[in-house]
């Protein structure tokens, strides 16, 4: 890719870039235009965004610069560019899920995450790439596409959250809102090295929600460092009524400071989440010097891991039945434009029965247990994000993984979504490269509900490695 234009606005921290936009010292119409330049630059190769609002985003820059001017008070994020996923409703702005059953879908109501961002004063770039319904962790689309790896054009963004990773790590906005069931918020992040926080169910509530008592898919905040992502946290989260998993505590806790003695943490790691799932050596290496990193600042650390026994039971089959109840209409009306695989999924989900959703629920609650009991001896689990590097765009998902085969697009995600299962918190942080410069991260999992110390150790894991700060190109 070329040089990228604007390094002193597009690769500044959106901690930064607040604080500036707040002084005045910039202007909110410099720094949409700024971002709108980086994007033109950058995203034909990219395709990273799929919908620009380049007009409504100037115009709402001017309105936050007057607003400042007038000496209203501003939100958090004002003036901050942000092209939302485009599986999040955005009121008046296409939302395809990638899918060409919603081309033409334009929803009346935002999410409440893209509500809360808005009204904090960010700013609406438009819409980032997805997988076909957010299904996959890797973005690819039958109406845009797929979105390229920033660090290596050739190489997947991961996904669902793909276009908002891209985005972020090469500086066409300098946060983003994802969303996570199996990995979509973190394996994207650990591709384009940047930092991705699945939180707990009901941190960050949903609406609109088909499922709302469900808890398998989370929104959450994608940055290029942990400060910015606890920024994004501390708008999307907090209760709402329209959402009855959500969690009633004050977001504010997530601006506090989050420097922290960590020399008295109990760091448990592993490579392979106990012999569970199969790992590319350069992953397991990089998840051991994670471990090391924690060494040295003086934690405590062993190689110890939680019993993920019936995890892939629990995700898999309530997974299946959430797409059944959610897309079996849509397969069922469209099926010439549902992807195979996809439709697969939807089909095993309304093959399911009341037995297995017991099963499922059973094992749901023995997992949570069981990793509860895990987390009274431990403060932190190091685990692998993605079980590999950056695979190649162009194949739908990696068929083997250190000579094992994949027998379908989620088996390789299995280090993802075993955590999902859990229902922890897990902050995806950059780990490194490989000798060939492809990112490698890893997940940093607490306790359930205990996201602000999980983001005080991913904080002090990246002062202390400084891989985020390797930018594309670099």
């Amino acid at each position: 890719m070329p040089r990228p234009v604007h390094p002193e606005i597009c690769d500044a921290s959106a901690s930064e870039l607040a604080r500036r936009l707040r002084s005045r010292e910039l202007s909110a119409r410099e720094v949409v235009t700024a971002h709108l330049e980086r994007i033109e630059q950058l995203n034909p190769e990219l395709n990273a965004i799929v919908t620009l609002t380049a007009d409504k985003a100037l115009d709402e820059a001017a309105d936050a610069d007057e607003r400042l001017v007038r000496g209203e008070p501003v939100g958090p994020l004002h003036g901050l560019p942000v092209a939302h996923k485009d599986t999040h409703n955005t009121a008046g702005i296409r939302t395809t899920h990638g899918s060409p059953v919603l081309a033409e879908y334009v929803p009346e109501h935002d999410d409440i995450s893209i509500e809360r961002m808005r009204a904090a004063g960010a700013i609406t770039l438009g819409k980032t790439n997805v997988p076909e319904f957010g299904a996959g962790s890797h973005t690819f689309n039958p109406l845009f596409g797929p979105t390229r790896n920033p660090y290596d054009t050739t190489r997947s963004a991961g996904g669902s959250s793909g276009g908002t990773a891209a985005a972020v790590a090469a500086g066409l906005q300098p946060l983003g809102d994802g969303s996570d069931m199996g990995g979509s918020i973190r394996n994207p992040a650990s591709f384009c090295n940047i930092v991705g926080l699945r939180p707990s169910p009901g941190r960050v509530p949903l609406w609109p929600d088909f499922t709302p008592w469900a808890t398998q898919v989370v929104q959450g905040p994608i940055a290029r460092t942990v400060s910015d992502v606890a920024l994004l946290l501390s708008v999307m989260a907090g209760p709402d009524p329209r959402c009855p998993v959500s969690i009633d505590q004050d977001p504010s806790v997530f601006t506090a400071p989050l420097d922290s003695d960590v020399r008295s943490l109990r760091v448990a790691w592993s490579p392979d989440l106990g012999s569970a799932v199969p790992v590319e050596p350069v992953v397991a290496a990089a998840v051991e010097e994670a471990a090391n990193t924690f060494t040295g600042l003086g934690c405590t650390v062993v190689r110890d891991c939680p019993d993920f026994t019936g995890a892939d039971d629990v995700f898999r089959t309530l997974r299946g039945w959430q797409m059944a109840t959610v897309l079996g209409p849509a397969l069922d009306a469209h099926r010439d434009q549902v992807k195979p695989s996809l439709a697969a999924n939807i089909e095993f989900g309304q093959r399911l029965t009341g037995a297995d959703l017991g099963r499922a629920e059973l094992l749901h609650g023995e997992l949570f247990h069981r990793m509860r009991e895990f987390f009274t001896r431990y403060d932190v689990l190091v685990l692998p994000v993605s079980q590999l590097p950056p695979f190649p765009v162009e194949i739908e998902y990696p068929t083997e993984i250190d000579g094992t085969k994949m027998h379908d697009y989620l088996d390789w995600m299995k280090s993802a979504y075993y955590v999902t299962a859990t229902g922890s918190p897990s902050l995806a942080v950059p780990a490194g490269f490989t000798p060939e410069g492809l990112p490698l991260g890893v997940q940093l999992v607490g306790p359930h509900r205990g996201e602000l110390p999980l983001l005080r150790v991913g904080y002090a894991f990246e002062q202390a490695t400084r891989h985020g700060e390797r930018r594309p190109g670099a």
